[in-house]
This record gives structure tokens, sequence and C-alpha cells, in this order.
């Protein structure tokens, strides 16, 4: 039975969950859920996701929502399959992938995603972006990405000379920031920017980029 993912294209969450599954070449069914008509927010999917957001995954009788959760448990049922995302068999390499997963969700991700919510998804709905809260979160933003230069210095990806999850996590909102006026924020770090440039190559993410077309013209 193939994966069922509710979720769109578009969001930076189900990005995470779409790329995940690109880079373990899964079979997945992708149901699309109605977000301007409210879909989220009726009883049936309620049943699925309590909180009432997308993405959320069906795998047989065992549904999951969260999409870092998800991801997490597609790159342990499927560690032996396409690349090794959590490097099951180095307990030093697994928890290097664990502190860096947990920076992108603690740390990179409330600035980034605050930034990206007001310049291009506000306006979508009709709001005016607060210029105050960009620039609030760019100077949060910069000096996470400090710390990542800092480490991208000695080591190709986040956790170490090997591509993982700590990596794959960051690739939606940084993709969606890069069409910001912002994006020299990466691209005056050079080794940020070479990671990014690494990362967001990859043959996975590029299907999944290739419908994250929200700020496009």
């Amino acid at each position: 039975m193939a994966l069922k993912l509710h979720g769109l294209p578009l969001s930076t969450c189900t990005g995470r969950v779409l790329t995940i599954f690109h880079e373990k070449s899964l079979d997945f069914e992708l149901v699309p859920v109605n977000l301007p008509a409210g879909e989220h927010k009726q009883p049936a999917f309620l049943a699925k996701n309590p909180f009432g957001q997308i993405p959320v995954l069906e795998d047989g009788d065992l549904t999951l929502f969260e999409s870092r959760a998800i991801t997490a448990y597609v790159a342990e049922k499927f560690k032996d399959t396409g690349a090794d995302l959590i490097r099951h068999n180095n307990l030093k390499e697994a928890a290097l992938v664990k502190v860096w997963t947990e920076a992108e969700s603690q740390n990179f991700n409330p600035a980034i995603s605050a930034i990206v919510f007001q310049h291009l998804v506000a306006p979508i709905y009709g709001m005016t972006p607060d210029q105050a809260v960009i620039d609030a979160n760019l100077e949060k933003l910069a000096k996470v990405l400090d710390v990542y230069e800092a480490r991208l210095s000695s080591t190709k990806y986040l956790a170490g000379d090997f591509y993982s999850l700590a990596d794959l996590n960051h690739l939606p909102y940084t993709h969606y920031f890069m069409k910001t006026p912002w994006a020299s924020l990466v691209n005056e770090r050079p080794h940020v920017k070479a990671w990014w440039e690494d990362i967001s190559s990859r043959p996975a993410f590029k299907k999944v980029a290739e419908a994250m077309t929200m700020g496009q013209k």
C-alpha cells in the first residue's frame, strides 16, 4: 500500500515530506487539501490532525502529523533505502543529525518562516507585510547563519561530511527565502552559499521545487 500524504505542493511543510519521499524513491499518493475553502478545518480532516494543519501522512493504520516527525519516521522506516539521512549505523553521527535538526527547528525556522510569511504569504491573503517583523527576524536569521557559516567552514554539511535530515529540513523555507530581496544573507556567506547550492541541486528537491511557485510572477 502506497503512503498517502494530505497536503499541498506549495506548502513548505508538505515540501519537506515530499523531498524525503523522492530521496527514498517511494511510492506515494498526494491528496490535495483545499486550504482556501477551509477543508483543513472540517471534521474529516480534524480527525486526522486535531490542529488542522498540513501535511498528514497515512501509512496503513498509522496517521502522523507534523512534518519533521513525518520525515524522521520515513527516514527510520526506510533507512536502508536511498540516502541514509539519519546515520543509523554511527551513534556519533546520528547524534549530530539530531543536534542540527533541532537547530533548524528551534533557531533557523522561527526567523526564516516569519520573513517568508510576511513577504510572500501575507499579500496573498490581502495583508500588508509588517516590515518591522521582517527586520527583526532578518537580524535573528543573520545570527543563525553566522553560526552555520562557522560550522560549514569545517564540514560539508551541517551534521558532518554527509547529507542528512538536518540539511533536508532546511530546503523548503530557504527555497522561498531566496526569492526575497534578502537572499544576500545566504549569498554573502561563502560556506552557507555553497551548502545551499549543493543541497538545493539534489534531484529529489528539484522535483519538489518545480511545484513550489509561490512568489513567482
